[in-house]
């Protein structure tokens, strides 16, 4: 069984999320999805918010999606634990796949173990707009024994970031918008809507 293992910060997930998480369907036999905590950001919603955001993004996909599931278990800092909890949840036999943005390689090699954790799993690299995918960044993984593809995919020009700072409404599908409104998340959203006011 193939199984791609996408992690995200998903602070907020975006319509980006949506298209990469389509486009693993139709490539594995499971996509698992969790919002995770990254060592390397400061995140500004609850972990608890992000999944739920996550899984209204994965419930949006049309047509509907049958092999791709949230797995909130899964989320760790350390992705090292993810991938041991993925085996105990689909044994060693599963061949896991983790997919990872392009902006993550050259960080990569600053992960916990990474070796022991380039040697359990094959990697997909999906090219962000903004974020080349440079030799030198996939040579240096390359090196320390990972087994890398790229993605054809380029995902829409939208970020996470680009929504908490600026509130690119292009970013998000419309029901995770509601979902921000509804639990007053991102609360500088409120603070420039009273300065708008204000003047």
């Amino acid at each position: 069984m193939r199984i791609a293992l996408f992690g995200t910060s998903a602070d907020p997930p975006t319509s980006g999320h949506q298209v990469i998480i389509d486009w693993l369907s139709r490539h594995y036999d499971w996509v698992a999805v969790w919002a995770a905590d990254n060592p390397f950001k400061s995140h500004q919603t609850p972990l608890e918010h992000r999944a739920a955001m996550l899984q209204i993004v994965i419930s949006e996909i049309d047509p509907p999606r049958h092999n791709v599931g949230l797995h909130p278990e899964l989320s760790s800092e350390r992705t090292l634990l993810t991938v041991e909890r993925a085996k105990e949840r689909w044994g060693t036999e599963a061949e896991l796949t983790l997919v990872i943005g392009s902006d993550l390689v050259s960080q990569l090699v600053r992960w916990y173990r990474v070796k022991d954790l380039l040697r359990q799993v094959q990697l997909l690299v999906v090219p962000r707009p903004g974020y080349a995918v440079e030799a030198a960044g996939l040579q240096q993984v390359q090196r320390l024994g990972g087994k890398i593809a790229i993605a054809d995919l380029t995902g829409p020009a939208v970020s996470s970031t680009a929504y908490r700072e600026h509130r690119d409404p292009e970013a998000l599908t419309p029901p995770v918008e509601a979902y921000i409104h509804r639990e007053h998340l991102y609360k500088c959203q409120d603070a420039t809507q009273k300065s708008l006011q204000i003047r």
